[in-house]
């Protein structure tokens, strides 16, 4: 166990079907402040389970601690509404304009207006859009733009920690990166912790701090991307990072040949 982890999971297990099968299965594991800890696996090996048990939005067995208290003790909403979420799809509310989405958190806390108009214009300056989309609605944005509004929106009551679920899963490659590069400067500037689960191997690799790869609902790899990259006993996870492996040395093979 870290020596004094933002968040500890102990033994956590999840079963959907009274046991006779395991979502997840007696994972420990512990992240201190700072980090960007990527998810990665198959689909079905447990790692969005593991993430919403952060945040109770999944009830599991086992113990999970968010800053030093069991989240059993915290009511769900006020737990959620003090732990950043970036959603899979986006998921702005399409009635809503670009400022009220980002709005939604602080208002829900009770904050003032003027705070919240306060905190509107510093997150569009965080996010990098133009303040003047504010009384836009979503439908009017591209992919990348609500993309950055769901950030906003994340960030928008100063939480420390931020669960990431397939955050730009849905964008071209092009725009994927800059927002993956965007948000790396941001969780840095703003010193938060970050949990991402990602199917996109290299995406984790380019991103995260460490690296914890689900397999049968089990945590079978954890470890830094330079750490992971120089190998691995697991066949899983030797599996799993061979396909970004493979790409990134046809690219430099290609470059080779076309310097002559």
């Amino acid at each position: 166990m870290a020596s004094n982890p933002i968040i500890h999971l102990e033994k956590v297990g999840k079963s959907f079907d009274g046991g006779a099968s395991w979502a997840v299965r007696d994972v420990t594991l512990s992240i201190e402040p700072g980090e960007l800890v990527a998810l990665v696996g198959h689909s079905g090996s447990g790692k969005t389970t593991l993430l919403k048990a952060i945040n109770r939005l999944v009830e599991v067995d086992g113990e999970v601690r968010v800053a030093g208290q069991s989240v059993r003790d915290v009511e769900p909403a006020l737990l959620r509404r003090n732990i950043g979420y970036v959603f899979q799809g986006i998921g702005l509310f399409p009635h809503m304009t670009v400022a009220e989405n980002m709005a939604v958190t602080p208002r829900l806390l009770g904050w003032s207006r003027g705070d919240i108009a306060a905190r509107t214009d510093e997150l569009f300056d965080l996010v990098n859009l133009p303040r003047g989309f504010g009384p836009r609605l979503p439908e009017a944005l591209s992919g990348g733009q609500r993309q950055r509004v769901g950030v906003a929106r994340a960030l928008a009551a100063k939480p420390a920690i931020v669960l990431m679920d397939e955050p730009f899963g849905a964008l071209d490659p092009v725009t994927r990166d800059a927002l993956g590069r965007a948000y790396r400067a941001l969780h840095d500037d703003l010193r938060l912790t970050t949990v991402m689960v990602t199917h996109d191997v290299q995406e984790a690799l380019l991103m995260a701090d460490r690296v914890l790869v689900a397999a049968e609902g089990g945590i079978v790899a954890d470890a830094t991307p330079a750490a992971l990259l120089a190998g691995h006993d697991d066949p899983r996870v030797t599996e799993l990072l061979a396909t970004p492996r493979r790409q990134a040395e046809r690219i430099a093979a290609m470059a080779r040949d076309a310097a002559g």
